[in-house]
């Protein structure tokens, strides 16, 4: 197969280089994906051995396509020898196979943000400080940046500035928090998110002999979105690239909005003073979206002043103008968008799919979901709690990770009463404060108390003995039993599955059913699993820890509107795009004034926002918005009179608003709901609103309602009937609702339907 076939002048460019330091400018939509895997193509048709390239990227859904693609061209033995996956599976990989150089056992369990933050929270209580103060969101941001800017716990106590900035937001005892949750994490065979790139900094520094091996091994190196990377990430591609320099890095200066996060537009600024001998390669032809959509980005952006200067363009068809709604209030542009969205599915007979909804912050969903909802338009909220992060879930999780790592000190206090086995809180707390002592894992002590002098009654004892022989028995066949039969084995005899299975509730129901899922999940990563390439129970626990956002099953998005933040749309793009909520203080966010540099990123975050669209894009803004409870005036965004009126499908200019703007609206005062669509939308009322002779039809039939009926709610949409109780007019229904959940209703208020 010719690898550099499909691709246009410029891609072909950046990929046939071989040797020495590239960067590849990657307009939006055009193609740096492409780029890539052909470039990986390339390298191993031009004799580079597959093991000698390593490809890290952001999400492992990206690395997951890229490979796939790249098997098509160079075929799956080759593919499969390629280091290729984010940086954290990668650099976990590493300090796997080097653990003891840091200290650490092979299998050490990988903390998400909700067990650190858990660990957190116990520090702050047994150091008795304020909770209210020390909450664990704040103080673990505070460590995680420390961490990203590969500063240990004990730098962090010793700097001066660092305990200024602490004192002056009344929270001097950070660096403590931070020096016991280092020990605390060591102690439980652990490390965070953060941990696996600081560690892989501090053992490529420490052992010369490690980075030699590496710099040897990873001759050729690719990454992808490099104006995502944080300080930690950049020392460890440098050094790793320092024998070779064949580094080739990705991205687009114009889509880095991940500061937050520790990200540093800087690194792709500086790559051209690290490597003086680089070649530059833009890609600027973008295949996704109309000339209207593309020429208004560029309109936006060229605004910065810090940027790599490029002409991003298209060959499509120039598509419709952008239009600019205004509404009232926040509720009623939910209602304004909800109803553009069910019309033009309508007219265009375009799936749900094809929708988005983009936000600048997660309070903002509110709105549209009630709207959407009253509609019954289906929607996903991207980025809301994760598969893996129900309770269901993170408890049979625990089981595993403990039989993986019996030091695992939140899996052992999340599971060991549950389900209910008689040992109490006392008894755990006890064990705690005896472990501290002793500077021993939770599970050294309950499993030999009286070795770490920890006295429980007898019958304490033998539930600790039952507890602690079955995690052993466990422990001892993780890496050697067939990953799905020993899941479901732990899941049985644990008795989970007996308790969740007693609860018939359709909450309940839906717990099982999960559960269900989650050892299907494991069924279908082993299978492929035979003596040459064994799948344990431990290499699951291993992929599941290193899940993004990103990496969600697509089924899910089917034929459901999207509705997300703008940070987590990025890499993803909709035929139709609404980016709402364009004010002032809102977007831009009201943060981002402190500074140019601030507000140059909040407008490459608008940026993104627009280029995520196809065919057609809506910009809608609030005159008036609930804040805190209270009504506030809102001014339209800066952002859009920054675009170019030309692309617009009406004039815009902030000069010129209507004078309601100086008014204070109250809800008595907004005018009715209009959109481009100049008919009432009458033939929504069998769905939105019903006449009053048809509530008085149905007051009748809902007097008449049973168990199992289906009903219509003008909020929560269809839904079940599970249970009736009470006398009228008190009559009470329980209603099981798929995008609510269950709820109890009084019926003469409930204005059911029956359906």
């Amino acid at each position: 197969m010719n690898v550099l076939e499909g691709l246009n002048d410029s891609q072909i460019a950046a990929t046939k280089v071989i040797n020495g330091p590239i960067m590849v400018i990657a307009g939006a939509g055009s193609g740096k994906t492409k780029v890539l895997t052909h470039r990986i193509a390339h390298l191993i048709e031009n004799d580079i051995e597959p093991f000698n390239i390593l490809s890290l990227t952001f999400t492992n859904k990206a690395a997951q396509e890229m490979k796939e693609r790249i098997s098509l061209m160079v075929g799956e033995d080759k593919a499969r020898n390629i280091w290729m996956g984010t940086f954290h599976s990668v650099f976990a990989k590493i300090l796997r196979v080097e653990h003891e150089k840091i200290g650490f056992p092979s299998n050490f369990t990988i903390y998400d943000t909700q067990d650190s933050k858990s660990l957190i929270k116990t520090i702050v209580k047994e150091k008795k400080l304020d909770d209210k103060l020390y909450k664990p969101g704040i103080v673990y941001n505070r460590i995680s940046a420390a961490k990203n800017s590969l500063i240990s716990a004990e730098n962090y106590l010793s700097d001066s500035e660092i305990s200024s900035t602490d004192n002056s937001t009344g929270r001097p005892r950070i660096g403590d928090i931070y020096m016991e949750y280092s020990k605390r994490c060591f102690r439980a065979s652990a490390m965070d998110f953060d941990d696996l790139l600081f560690k892989t900094n501090v053992l490529l520094k420490h052992n010369p002999e490690v980075l030699y091996k590496y710099q040897e091994k990873f001759k050729f190196i690719l990454v992808d979105e490099y104006q995502d990377t944080n300080h930690a990430q950049y020392l460890i591609i440098k050094s790793l690239a320092a024998r070779f320099e064949n580094l080739c890095v990705v991205g687009d200066d114009a889509q880095s909005i991940y500061s937050f996060r520790g990200a540093n537009i800087h690194n792709i600024f500086n790559f051209r003073r690290d490597y003086p001998d680089y070649q530059l390669f833009k890609l600027e032809q973008n295949y996704r979206s109309t000339k209207n959509i593309v020429e208004a980005a560029n309109s936006i952006i060229r605004i910065n002043k810090e940027q790599i200067k490029k002409s991003v363009w298209t060959a499509n068809d120039s598509g419709d103008k952008i239009k600019v709604i205004k509404s009232y209030s926040d509720n009623e542009e939910g209602k304004m968008i909800a109803n553009e969205i069910f019309e033009y599915s309508s007219v265009k007979n375009l799936g749900y799919q094809n929708f988005g909804i983009l936000y600048r912050t997660n309070a903002q969903s509110r709105a549209f979901e009630e709207a959407l909802r009253k509609l019954n338009i289906p929607y996903r909220i991207f980025g809301g709690l994760s598969f893996y992060q129900r309770k269901e879930i993170k408890d049979l999780l625990a089981y595993f990770r403990l039989s993986a790592n019996l030091n695992d000190e939140e899996s052992l206090k999340r599971i060991i009463n549950y389900p209910k086995r008689g040992i109490g809180q006392t008894t755990v707390n006890n064990a705690l404060i005896c472990a501290n002592e002793k500077d021993v894992s939770l599970w050294d002590v309950i499993n030999e108390p009286d070795q770490f002098g920890f006295n429980v009654n007898s019958g304490t004892r033998n539930k600790l003995e039952l507890f602690c022989s079955m995690l052993r028995n466990y422990n001892s066949r993780v890496n050697k039993s067939n990953a799905y039969e020993l899941a479901l084995e732990i899941a049985k005899n644990t008795g989970l599955i007996r308790d969740l299975s007693s609860d018939r509730t359709p909450e309940g129901i839906v717990r099982f059913e999960n559960i269900q899922e989650l050892l299907n999940g494991i069924q279908e990563f082993s299978k492929n699993s035979n003596e040459e390439n064994f799948i344990s129970l431990g290499d699951f626990l291993i992929d599941v820890a290193l899940l993004t956002d990103a990496d969600k099953d697509d089924d899910e998005n089917k034929n459901k509107v999207s509705l997300m933040t703008i940070h987590a749309a990025k890499g993803l793009e909709f035929t139709n795009v609404h980016v709402v909520g364009m004010e002032e203080d809102l977007f831009p966010s009201m943060l981002s004034k402190n500074s140019r540099e601030d507000l140059e990123e909040e407008r490459r975050l608008f940026y993104v926002a627009v280029t995520r669209a196809k065919a057609s894009l809506t910009l809608s803004y609030a005159v008036s918005r609930f804040k805190w409870g209270n009504l506030i005036q809102c001014e339209p965004s800066r952002f859009l009179e920054e675009l170019d009126p030309k692309y617009l499908l009406q004039t815009f200019s902030r000069k010129n608003l209507n004078k309601d703007l100086s008014k204070t609206i109250s809800k008595n005062q907004r005018p009715p709901l209009k959109n481009k669509f100049s008919k009432p939308l009458s033939h929504l009322k069998s769905v939105n609103t019903l006449s009053s002779n048809t509530n008085q039809n149905k007051q009748t039939d809902i007097l008449k309602l049973k168990l199992g009926d289906q009903v219509l709610h003008e909020r929560f949409g269809k839904g079940k009937v599970v249970e009736i109780s009470g006398d009228f007019p008190n009559t009470k229904a329980t209603v099981f609702f798929p995008s609510a959940g269950q709820k109890q209703l009084l019926l003469k208020f409930a204005k059911l339907q029956l359906v």
